[in-house]
């Protein structure tokens, strides 16, 4: 995405093989973005590699770390970045759930970081929460808001710290009922998937779970509809299942999906998976280039 926009990007990776893998897969990502409208002529002339981490970041304006989920690895991480990056550069964390203020603590100037988490596929799907830490400088979230948006992305500013943020919790809470019901055979794995395309995904492309109640509720809003049917959601709460990845749900789970899902090549699902994303945010005019970002 950073390269499609005519950005300079330097790769800092220990992995020996780590150069021959991002570049067989510049092609392959590539008729996503043209389809975003975006231009993908030349994507390798902007990139480099530098296995050497302060020379990777010498020159950097942003700095996005992607590396393994551990405090202890992002926290050295962060603080040799600081060292070597200048001074005014923004330094981000892609983590999925630690926070900013437990990463920065071995930081000399901890408000320069914040988490700028995208969710994937991130070179289509335009969300990218923004978490700062306690100590992040208000001008960094606005810097970090500013640059998520020149690149045709849709930075939310998350308000407080919590364990995996906002969109992998509620990701969480769904895929929690989804395996329960798999699990007590309720449903298949391809039949709770058509579900969920087929409504409340379809409805929440377009208008989230408030605004969507909100409308439930007819021109009395969410008041009125929380009167007439909070009591019984609230009610049905409770006989929510509360599933364990144990063996035999393990074995279970690996065995539908190969059932439903495995007879078709990887890399077709994914590019049937690009192509309807692509053609919702198309709809919904989404894309890098309605926002103006494409060059």
């Amino acid at each position: 995405m950073m390269l499609a926009h005519g950005l300079r990007v330097t790769v800092s990776d220990p992995q020996p093989d780590v150069e021959s893998r991002v570049r067989r897969a510049l092609p392959l990502i590539a008729p996503a973005l043209r389809a975003l409208g975006l231009p993908v002529e030349d994507l390798d002339a902007r990139l480099s590699f530098e296995p050497d981490l302060a020379r990777a970041v010498a020159d950097a304006d942003v700095v996005q770390e992607n590396g393994p989920e551990r405090l202890d690895f992002k926290r050295q991480l962060f603080a040799a970045v600081e060292e070597a990056a200048p001074a005014g550069a923004l330094l981000l964390s892609s983590t999925s759930g630690l926070r900013a203020t437990d990463i920065c603590q071995d930081m000399r100037r901890p408000g320069r970081l914040l988490v700028g988490h995208p969710f994937n596929p991130p070179h289509l799907v335009p969300l990218v929460e923004v978490v700062p830490g306690q100590l992040t400088d208000e001008s960094v979230v606005t810097e970090a808001v500013a640059f998520y948006r020149a690149l045709g992305k849709r930075p939310q500013v998350i308000h407080k710290e919590v364990p995996g943020f906002v969109a992998n919790r509620l990701q969480s809470a769904l895929f929690r009922e989804a395996v329960h019901l798999v699990a007590e055979g309720v449903v298949t794995e391809a039949e709770l998937d058509d579900v969920v395309t087929s409504s409340i995904g379809l409805r929440w492309a377009v208008a989230g779970p408030f605004r969507t109640f909100h409308l439930g509720g007819g021109p009395g809003g969410l008041t009125d509809f929380l009167e007439h049917f909070g009591r019984n959601m609230e009610a049905g709460w409770a006989g929510l299942g509360h599933p364990r990845f144990d063996e035999a749900t393990v074995r279970l789970l690996s065995r539908q999906a190969e059932r439903d899902f495995g007879g078709r090549p990887y890399q077709e699902l994914e590019a049937e998976r690009d192509r309807g994303q692509i053609a919702v945010l198309r709809a919904l005019g989404r894309t890098p280039a309605d926002h103006g970002s494409a060059h």
